[in-house]
This record gives structure tokens, C-alpha cells and sequence, in this order.
């Protein structure tokens, strides 16, 4: 079993808007990231979303992945709108 926190450096664009059970939630899907994490649960990260610091779990999206939730707070923060695409790097697994 893997010991936590652990360094990542890691980086991905992706827009903001994952459709989960036909609604479009604020999030970004990061790209093949079961595979990457290890597992298909909640994994907790620290991470900046367009350079903005931001501590947070990736959840599953219920169809193999995991998604960032982007709030409207941040999304405000970003001047970013659902559709808009974002850089997300990962640079510490929590969990």
C-alpha cells in the first residue's frame, strides 16, 4: 500500500463541464486517471487550477474516471465559465 502524502508533478487541460447522470456539473475530468491513481475512489490532492492554489478530492464520475470539482467561486476567481477550458497540475497525493 502506498504511503501518503506523496509528491506529483503532473499537468492536464481539460474544459470545465462533466456530464454526470445527464446534468453538466462544474468539474474537469482528468484523462486516464484510474490508471494513473491506481484506483477508481476519491483521491485527495493538492493541486492549482490556473495557477490559483487549490486543495481537493478527485472523485470517481461514475463511469471510470475522476473530476476536479471546479465551484463557482473559483470559477469566479478564474474568470471561467462551464465550457472554458482550464490547466490543472497536480503537485501532492494526499490520499
Amino acid at each position: 500500500m502506498a504511503e501518503f502524502p506523496r509528491p506529483l508533478d503532473v499537468t492536464f487541460s481539460a474544459p470545465i463541464g462533466v456530464i454526470v447522470k445527464e446534468e453538466v456539473w462544474s468539474c474537469v475530468e482528468m484523462p486516464d486517471s484510474v490508471a494513473f491513481f491506481g484506483t477508481g475512489r476519491s483521491v485527495k490532492v493538492v493541486a492549482t487550477v490556473d495557477e490559483v492554489p487549490l486543495t481537493a478530492a478527485f472523485m470517481p464520475t461514475g463511469t471510470g474516471g475522476h473530476m476536479l470539482s471546479i465551484s463557482a467561486k473559483l470559477r469566479k476567481k478564474l474568470g471561467k465559465e462551464i465550457g472554458d477550458v482550464v490547466a490543472v497540475h497536480l503537485s501532492e497525493r494526499l490520499s
